[in-house]
Formats: C-alpha cells, structure tokens, sequence
C-alpha cells in the first residue's frame, strides 16, 4: 500500500470520526431581539413600548417576553394610578399575535438581534423564565424609572459577560431632561402635553444622562444600536448584529381631539375675563356666581395637585412648583370673598389674591420648573377677575 493511499485512508476514517463528534455538540439555534414599536394614538402609547422576541428554530418557538401588562379593569385602577401604585406584568404572547396587534394599530415595529453568545441567550432566557414565575412576574411600575424599556434593558445587561457600554454625549442628547424628552412625543397631542406638564414638578427639568434617558423605548433603540459590550478579555463585539424594520405600516389616522389648543383656548379665557371685567366695572357690581365657579375650579384642581404633591408616589410631581398657583385654599377663602361681595363691603381676599398672582406670575422665568405657557394666560385671567373686584370696590366707595 502506497503512502498516498494510506494518508487518504487516514483522511476519511478521521472524517468519519469526527462527524459524530460534531454532531453531539449543541447548535446555536437561538435568538433574541430589542423589539421598538412606533407610538400609537392613545395616552398610554405616545411613547411608544418596548418588548424581547425569543426564537428558537429548533423547535420553531417564536415569543415575545412583554413586560407592559396591564388592565384598566384592575380594581381601583385610576386611584391607583394617579397615586403612583399602578402594577404592571411581564407576559408572554406569540409573536404573530403581537405581531398584527401593531399592525392593527398602525405602528411599526423594528427588531434589533442581539449579539449574544449561545451560553449568554441561554442565561438571558433562564432569566426572562425566571422573571415570569408567578410570584415574579408582577412589579411597581415607575414609568420613569422601572418600565417596560428599562426592565428589558436589565435583563439583557444580566445576561452578558461582560460589560455594556452606551455611546456618551452624543450629538442632540446633552441637556436632555425628563420634560424635555416627553414633550417630543407629545408635539401632536397638546392637550395631553398640558395635563402632563401640570402634573410634573421641577424634578422633571433637571438634566439626566444617558441611561435615564433610555426610559423612552426609541432613546434605548438608538443607544442599543452604537453600544458594545466590553468582554472580560478587552474585546468588543457590538450589542446589536443587525436591525430590521418587521412590521412596516402607515400610522393609523388619530382619532379627531377637541379642535382648539389649550393656549387658544387659554386666550379665549383670559378675554372672557376681560370682558367681564369692564363690565363689572362699568355697572359697579360683582356677580358673585362667576367667582363662584372661577375659584371653585381654581380650588378643585388644587386638590388633584395637591394629592400629587404629598400622597403620590410618582417620581418629580412632589416638587411641583404649579401648587402656587392650583390648591385648595381657594376652596376655603371662598366664603369669605363671597360673603363681602354680597354685603358690599371692601375685603381683604380679593387684595391678597392679586398680590400673590402677581408675584406667581413673577416667578415664573426665574423658577427651577419650567411652565407650560399655557399657564400665563390662566393666572393672568384669575389676576384680572380679582382686580376688577378691587376697582369695582373702590369705585363704590369714593
């Protein structure tokens, strides 16, 4: 026998051998993914969410890990929610169902696969499994620091050997504030921009890194996709492998919201006021009803703000600086304004009202909160009903 044919012989029984031996050895049949689905037209998704796709080919499991559960059927939810004690849930749903739900509601979704290691997708699947045990899968929800983004992102970070490291100072996120980032997904919704803004107090504009600011679902896609892990040996490997647009949709119509903003409509208050105003002025009599129902509203949203300062355990609305201006002590010194004016006599509410308007709207450019602008106009127009009242008084009495 030649040593050419003995080395091929050699060959193939060496072949033959490790074929087997390949064979047993575990396939990397795993992968998971960032899914970043486009804000919908509800209050809730204005900001759009955040979830995990589980896919295993080898036994063509396809899974999306979810953890933005919730019911409004909840008991209590509303109290609950405005108190800061709303509990969410991680969920698992297939993902052709998740799937058309976006489809449905015309929002996109965009898939980043995870640059994981076999032993890494498996430590991240053990904990994902792990989260959804019953005792585990329900939390506090935080919505600016433990939400569907963030408990993603940790998992993912737990997961890893290694470090993840998110690009620093990049171009358009210096400065960025807990506001500033929620007034960008709701430019469109004004109404909704105003009532969030009243609620949240001047924690919400101090500056936040990097990290804070993957709250939002789009914010942790464009860090995920310039992030890399840093490996125990000093390598990179980048975070994502590759991203793709899964559902492509045009966004659905929204709904028709109430034709007017709230600056117009502010506006149209404050001429109102005016106009009353003269008028009271003119006649030298005070319709004790308008104040009424002015003060009593000015006095029942100071209490929904006043709630929100001291019982709510929602992060930045206890350093609201809008209970100057919205609290219940119109509620109570109501009585007294309303008793004068029905006597006719001069009276101290109605002086003291148009100081400590004066020096709200004062304030304003110089307070560490910043104001939705929408509020000029309403202090300004509550201002100007307790100044008629001065003048109209004095007028009486010359």
């Amino acid at each position: 026998m030649t040593k050419s044919i003995k080395m091929w012989l050699l060959g193939i029984f060496s072949l033959c051998f490790l074929l087997p031996v390949k064979a047993l050895q575990p396939q990397d049949s795993i992968r998971f993914s960032l899914l970043t689905c486009a804000p919908g037209s509800e209050i809730y998704a204005l900001f759009g969410h955040t979830a995990l796709r589980y896919q295993n080919f080898s036994d063509q499991t396809d899974l999306v890990f979810n953890y933005g559960m919730f019911s409004f059927n909840t008991p209590h939810f509303v109290f609950r929610f405005v108190k800061g004690e709303t509990d969410y849930q991680l969920g698992i749903t297939p993902y052709p169902y998740f799937e058309s739900e976006y489809a449905l509601r015309g929002s996109s979704v965009y898939e980043q696969e995870l640059n994981l290691t076999p032993a890494e997708k498996w430590k991240l699947l053990s904990l994902l499994e792990e989260n959804y045990r019953p005792e585990n899968r329900v939390y506090r929800y935080n919505y600016f620091y433990d939400n569907c983004t963030t408990r993603a992102r940790d998992q993912i970070e737990r997961s890893i050997d290694g470090t993840v490291v998110y690009p620093e100072g990049k171009e358009g996120k210096e400065g960025k504030t807990f506001r500033s980032i929620v007034h960008e997904f709701t430019a469109g919704s004004s109404w909704d921009e105003l009532g969030i803004d009243l609620c949240l107090g001047a924690e919400a504009d101090k500056p936040i890194d990097s990290r804070l600011q993957m709250f939002a679902p789009f914010y942790m896609r464009d860090f995920a996709a310039q992030a890399y892990i840093l490996q125990p040996d000093g390598s990179r490997r980048p975070l994502v492998a590759k991203e793709t647009k899964i559902v492509d949709v045009v966004p659905e119509e929204a709904a028709p919201s109430f034709p007017l903003s709230p600056m117009l409509c502010a506006s149209c208050f404050l001429a109102l006021l005016v106009l009353v105003a003269w008028w009271q002025w003119r006649i030298g009599r005070i319709w004790w009803g308008w104040d009424l129902l002015l003060f009593g509203l000015q006095g029942l949203a100071g209490c929904i703000i006043t709630f929100l300062f001291f019982f709510s355990v929602h992060p930045t609305v206890s350093s609201n600086w809008m209970l100057i201006l919205f609290n219940p002590l119109p509620l109570l010194l109501l009585p007294w304004g309303i008793r004068g004016v029905v006597k006719g006599k001069k009276d101290w509410f109605y002086r003291v009202n148009c100081v400590y308007l004066t020096l709200f709207i004062t304030i304003i450019p110089f307070s560490p909160q910043e104001f939705n602008l929408t509020v000029l106009p309403l202090a300004l127009g509550l201002l100007v009903n307790s100044v008629s009242h001065v003048l109209v008084l004095k007028k009486r009495y010359k």
